[in-house]
């Protein structure tokens, strides 16, 4: 029995002698020098475009520009159909008539122009009205004809006077495909009389019965 008691103290004895087994303890992690990147892909929706497109608004801008002066131009002679007057040579009227201006140097009979509108200024005060003649003869002159009277030119005061002259003016039997259409202004005094004349005006105006 006292043997059995001395083994268990010796038992006892050994077990309170070893040490206990050590806890656990958690590992320090030092930080690291070399800084972590990280690198995150993020996927934006886009916009839904509307079906049909707004139009914009227009902006008005406005600008306000200092109108320079022009020179002060003198205004072109009245024109018939947008056709820039064409002056005959002082020369031609004598003295007699002055400022003598045509629309065209062609005259048709089926195209156009088919008139031309002619204007002059007397500086005879005796002569009242002024009376258009005319002919027409061939490119070459072979066969000219005696010059005819057409008629009174209107009077606009002043010394004026004007005429638009058609291509069917021209007589039947005086028309020349291709001609020269010749002309003169003679200026009468109120009783009807001839007080001068410009010289005949020849090889200015083209006639023809279709388009030149």
């Amino acid at each position: 029995m006292k043997k059995l008691v001395i083994v268990l103290l010796a038992v006892i004895l050994a077990a309170c002698s070893t040490p206990a087994a050590p806890t656990e303890q958690p590992v320090a992690v030092e930080p690291s020098p070399t800084p972590v990147v990280i690198v995150q892909t993020v996927v934006v929706e886009a916009t839904q475009v509307p079906a049909e497109p707004t139009a914009a608004e227009p902006v008005v801008v406005t600008v306000v520009v200092e109108a320079t002066k022009a020179p002060e131009v003198q205004a072109p002679a009245a024109t018939v159909d947008g056709n820039a007057p064409i002056a005959l040579d002082e020369a031609l009227g004598k003295g007699v008539f002055t400022n003598m201006t045509m629309t065209s140097s062609n005259l048709t009979l089926r195209c156009s122009p088919r008139d031309i509108t002619f204007n002059i200024t007397s500086l005879n005060s005796a002569i009242k009205d002024v009376v258009f003649y005319y002919r027409v003869t061939d490119l070459e002159r072979m066969y000219p004809k005696d010059y005819t009277p057409f008629g009174e030119m209107t009077a606009n005061g002043n010394g004026n006077f004007t005429l638009t002259f058609k291509g069917e003016d021209v007589h039947p039997d005086l028309r020349i495909d291709g001609g020269w259409l010749d002309f003169q202004f003679v200026g009468l005094a109120k009783d009807g009389n001839v007080v001068d004349r410009s010289q005949p005006i020849e090889s200015l105006v083209k006639y023809t019965f279709d388009c030149p």
